[in-house]
């Protein structure tokens, strides 16, 4: 009898250890919301551990853990909590940039963006500067002015720009073949 007391005890700890981290890893996730004060796009991330351990079994708390109007404006009343509430999934900056990219075509190749891998090959931005950067570069807050003015550029393309940009000894353009000493040939 006391094996399946502490049996059933240890399985229950797994099951609220295992939603607690599930569900903090939901709320690590950068988000853009606009600021009640100024109108302005802010950055915030959420407090993760106490949404995520004031949400078992309920609607968790939220409460920021940083923003980028911060520390100027740290003592704010944390009004913007109320758009994560209503719309947690639609302020996340991944799923922002998803839908940006989504049906759009890589501005170097020509290629249809697909399903992103957001870990291994994060696809970029081509600024207004013509250099390609990638979004994590980007202040959360600058996010909507930037991709007004930026192209879409696949991980690909990307990487090969800054092979190129930061190692010119190491590539050769072929789409330019006076680029590679071969005038008049």
């Amino acid at each position: 009898m006391p094996v399946l007391v502490v049996s059933l005890g240890v399985a229950l700890l797994v099951v609220v250890l295992g939603r607690v981290v599930y569900r903090w890893t939901v709320f690590r996730a950068k988000r853009l919301v606009t600021c009640p004060e100024n109108q302005r796009p802010a950055g915030v991330n959420l407090d993760a551990g106490h949404a995520a351990w004031t949400g078992l079994g309920k609607s968790p708390h939220f409460r920021l853990a940083s923003c980028t109007r911060w520390p100027e404006r740290a003592g704010c009343g944390q009004q913007c909590l109320s758009q994560i509430e209503a719309a947690p999934q639609d302020c996340e900056v991944r799923r922002i940039l998803a839908r940006w990219y989504q049906g759009k075509k890589c501005v170097s190749c020509g290629l249809p963006f697909g399903e992103i891998l957001w870990e291994y090959q994060k696809p970029a931005l081509l600024n207004a500067d013509k250099r390609t950067v990638e979004w994590g570069q980007i202040p959360v807050d600058q996010l909507p002015e930037v991709l007004e003015q930026s192209a879409p550029i696949c991980f690909t393309c990307h990487m090969a720009s800054t092979l190129a940009r930061e190692h010119p000894d190491l590539t050769v353009d072929r789409s330019r073949p006076w680029a590679a000493g071969r005038q008049g040939t």
